[in-house]
């Protein structure tokens, strides 16, 4: 039986990838396929929309930390000029090649711009929304307490963190899933290596006991992810 009452630290793939920026762009087109499929991006989306419902503003900025190619910025932005709301989106990752496609399809979308930085030694800057998704669980838990604060910091109104929940149900039903629905190798081993690096609820809690002065609602979403809103305390 498979253990996983502790977070895998096994590397994936896609944490130094070697490849062309072309295979890059392939694999990361599975993997926004998937995220789609399985409602990742409505989990974000919806919560920083009921926050802009909630704190209403002229404009915004959302910070994207872990943006890989830029997508969940593109559907946000979509949204937004939909709705008649102003922002500008800030795109943050340290993969140079992912950063360069983000910029090639964003060219119709000059709301966004994108930054090739670590959100750790990123000089300080103020947002409205952070965001990040499928990043969290790529770090430590001894960073994840820094990681928070730094968000919580940067943030006016709010963080929200969209991750997955580890659980051997969501490792083998995935497995069934990407025999159809993912065509690279690359997107199967790192998306079973990513729920393996993914959280439980209980220590989602220990990590936000270690954030004071901030409200924390953590919430389990289809499919096997958590969403996790921060917001200071008044």
């Amino acid at each position: 039986m498979m253990d996983i009452s502790t977070r895998s630290t096994k590397k994936e793939r896609l944490d130094d990838f070697q490849g062309s920026q072309k295979e890059l762009d392939f694999i990361l087109e599975d993997i926004n396929r998937v995220n789609r499929l399985l409602g990742g991006i409505h989990i974000t989306s919806n919560a920083v929309f009921r926050m802009f419902r909630e704190h209403k503003q002229e404009s915004y900025t959302i910070l994207d930390v872990g943006c890989s190619d830029g997508d969940m910025l593109r559907k946000l932005a979509l949204k937004a000029r939909k709705l008649n709301i102003r922002i500008h989106f800030i795109g943050l990752d340290l993969n140079k090649d992912a950063l360069e496609i983000a910029r090639k399809k964003s060219v119709d979308f000059p709301e966004i711009s994108y930054l090739n930085r670590d959100v750790f030694t990123l000089d300080s800057i103020e947002v409205d929304i952070v965001i990040t998704t499928l990043t969290l669980h790529h770090f430590s838990n001894a960073n994840i307490p820094i990681f928070l604060e730094r968000f919580v910091n940067m943030a006016h109104i709010g963080v929200i963190i969209n991750d997955l929940q580890r659980s051997r149900l969501a490792y083998y039903l995935f497995k069934a899933f990407s025999v159809i629905f993912i065509k690279t190798e690359t997107a199967k081993n790192d998306g079973l290596i990513s729920i393996l690096r993914g959280f439980k609820k209980k220590e989602l809690q220990t990590f936000s006991d270690q954030v004071p002065n901030v409200q924390h609602k953590i919430s389990w979403k289809w499919a096997f992810r958590y969403r996790w809103i921060l917001k200071k305390c008044a």
